[in-house]
């Protein structure tokens, strides 16, 4: 069976990309084994690939009060809510991986609230899901709210620009009917060979 496209959009062969983009996704390759489509489909637009994977690192990547599994729970609630198939299939594996859990992504993606997630978390993600839902109506309260949970406002923050960066993240992908690769369904749920 011939495998769908990865994209809408034409997807640029490795060998045709500047040299910052392909060292980034060969390091990418080299690390998870295989090019996750995301990079091969916004490598249509080499400044805007440079400007989303910086802005990807800068809200994912940084030390704060979120662990790395809770970020990734950020994104595949709101992907979900978002209807986004490709995050989340791929945020799915690897908040799996993350938070050493095959049954979590599943949870979180079909309804958080019934999730085996603590407290804590479930007041992180009906927060993200108010930014994506409806951001014009946080207010004061939820702040309180999540304060009690113990998160700071640079906590907060980072909620909310998860959330908003992957609003971003979940329409591209739609828009270019991105998909995902195949290795995302089994990663986290079966031990590596």
């Amino acid at each position: 069976m011939t495998q769908p496209p990865i994209s809408r959009f034409p997807v640029p062969s490795l060998d045709q990309l500047p040299e910052d983009i392909r060292t980034r996704i060969l390091g990418v390759q080299e690390k998870s084994g295989f090019v996750p489509n995301v990079f091969l489909a916004l490598a249509h637009r080499p400044d805007e690939f440079r400007a989303f994977f910086a802005y990807n690192d800068a809200v994912m990547e940084r030390d704060s009060g979120l662990t790395k599994a809770e970020r990734e729970m950020i994104v595949v609630a709101t992907s979900a809510a978002n209807q986004c198939h490709y995050c989340v299939i791929s945020h799915g594996a690897i908040l799996r991986i993350r938070a050493k859990n095959p049954l979590v992504a599943d949870q979180v993606a079909n309804n958080y609230r019934k999730a085996d997630i603590t407290p804590r978390q479930k007041a992180m993600l009906d927060f993200a899901l108010k930014v994506c839902n409806a951001a014009q109506t946080t207010s004061e309260a939820d702040f309180a709210e999540l304060r009690k949970h113990g998160f700071s406002d640079d906590d907060i923050w980072d909620i909310a620009a998860i959330t908003a960066f992957f609003a971003l993240s979940n329409r591209m992908a739609s828009v270019t009917d991105m998909r995902p690769n195949d290795e995302f369904y089994l990663m986290g749920r079966v031990p590596k060979a």
